[in-house]
């Protein structure tokens, strides 16, 4: 039996007969296919219909607002001109140093508070 390193990626025919063969076992099953006209709606009639958002109305005038972005950009640099208090740390505690010849062997060991 032969393993599949990688998973291959469904294309178009498989996902066709997958969908075709769920379509069979949902009849096998008793399931019935209603077609619905062109048009038709789930909305009832009697709620208003659904307004489409697409250019229908005239071109209305924006509201300015200069100030109030002007407002948000003083604010934005008043925040970045503050400076963070500076914290105050532990002193670096003393790290060993190698020391090599030039030949790259090690001479000696040291330590510093680098």
């Amino acid at each position: 039996m032969k393993r599949e390193i990688y998973k291959h990626k469904a294309n178009k025919a498989d996902l066709r007969n997958d969908l075709d063969r769920d379509i069979e076992s949902f009849l096998a099953r008793g399931g019935r296919i209603i077609n619905v006209e062109t048009g038709e709606t789930a909305l009832e009639s009697s709620a208003a219909p659904l307004r489409t958002p697409i250019f229908n109305e005239p071109r209305t005038s924006r509201t300015p607002l200069d100030e109030v972005v002007a407002t948000l950009d003083e604010r934005r640099k008043m925040q970045l001109k503050r400076t963070p208090t500076p914290k105050r740390g532990r002193k670096p505690l003393p790290r060993k140093r190698v020391i090599y010849d030039d030949f790259g062997e090690a001479v000696r060991t040291v330590w510093s508070e680098e």
